[in-house]
């Protein structure tokens, strides 16, 4: 049996983290539901730069938003709909099958809005409505400003993929944010079941800082840090106050494991895909990735819910000098201004894919 099998029998949900409209057309996609356990997807900026620009696929589109005089963001956002909403479908069997547990589709508000709560907010509701799936997460981030956005769409009842999240804490913070909005809905007498998952990147941790730690810690840090993460939302499970909204019909907010596709070249390619199985999580990973995961027939052990050795390799790290809270602080910021540079370079491959197809109109 393939890993990505073990791992839904597990418990765990395998996403993938790519889209392109050659993933789509071709079955590629589909062959990756059926035959390798995928159930779900996100995308972000980067991943539709590189689908736009290395693919011919979407210059009938364009052609025809450029008849319409649209440009830039607004026509991005016609493009990345058509390729989430064809997606969103392939995946709804799965959506339906599971009650709305799994079977979702993520896209991106635009990350020059990670600051601004109200425009945030804004764009939130505009992309679900637009999309009209119900099995469509829109990705938000856990920034301090992104917090009050992700408890008013969970309120509007707008499914939320928080992004962004690197520590327990930036995720306790979003869970909590969850939470608020869920109870404001149970007040007003609607219905708790808004679906959200809390996304936490794993792999940066480590390439942060692969030359300030002995070679014995490298690959380390990202899974130490995952783990406490993985024994907070244990403990957030468990806990009274999450437990009378469930009871009240709402679904708990998923841990998802994201940026799980391996850094380094000299190690294992699955890395952050065996150290963190774990049941009612899910982890989004890159082609790579999953086809690597592919080839493997068994997977070890299973997340313990404490958080094993997490705690010792934490103060091994802390030792060594690194200070994992303001650590996280910087990634986050990071992170932020990342997302707004690849934002920025897909918009230059919208621009210079629509100036060429109008000269050669």
């Amino acid at each position: 049996m393939k890993a990505t099998q073990l791992l839904s029998n597990l418990g765990q949900s395998l996403w993938l983290d790519n889209i392109t409209r050659d993933l789509l057309e071709t079955g590629t996609l589909k062959h990756y539901i059926d035959k390798l356990s995928v159930t779900g997807l996100t995308s972000n900026p980067t991943i539709f730069e590189n689908a736009i620009k290395k693919s011919h696929s979407y210059d009938i589109p364009i052609r025809a938003d450029l008849a319409k005089g649209k440009s830039g963001e607004e026509l991005f956002f016609d493009l990345a709909l058509e390729d989430i909403t064809h997606a969103a479908d392939l995946f709804r069997p799965i959506y339906d099958r599971t009650n709305t547990v799994d079977g979702w589709v993520s896209l991106e508000v635009s990350p020059l809005l990670a600051y601004d709560t109200d425009s945030t907010l804004r764009a939130a509701k505009d992309l679900f409505a637009r999309a009209k799936r119900p099995n469509l997460l829109i990705k938000i981030p856990g920034t301090k400003e992104g917090l009050p956005a992700i408890e008013e769409a969970i309120f509007a009842g707008i499914p939320v993929n928080v992004t962004l999240l690197f520590s327990p804490e930036q995720y306790l913070a979003a869970a909590d944010a969850f939470l608020r909005g869920i109870e404001r809905r149970l007040e007003a007498g609607l219905n708790p079941n808004v679906g959200s998952v809390g996304s936490v990147f794993v792999s940066r941790w480590d390439a942060a800082i692969k030359d300030e730690v002995p070679a014995a810690l490298r690959n380390h840090l990202g899974i130490a840090v995952a783990k406490r993460t993985y024994k907070a939302a244990r403990a957030l499970l468990t806990s009274p106050q999450w437990q009378k909204v469930y009871n009240a019909g709402a679904r708990p907010q998923r841990l998802l494991w994201a940026s799980t596709g391996t850094k380094d070249p000299a190690a294992s390619g699955i890395l952050y895909v065996k150290e963190l199985a774990a049941p009612y999580t899910v982890n989004t990973m890159p082609e790579s990735t999953l086809n690597a995961l592919a080839k493997y027939h068994s997977l070890g052990s299973i997340l313990p819910a404490d958080g094993g050795d997490c705690e010792d390799v934490l103060a091994q790290f802390a030792k060594a000098g690194v200070r994992i809270d303001e650590l996280a602080a910087r990634l986050q910021g990071e992170g932020a201004r990342s997302f707004v540079k690849s934002w920025n370079e897909l918009m230059d491959v919208i621009s210079s894919k629509s100036s060429v197809l109008k000269k050669a109109s």
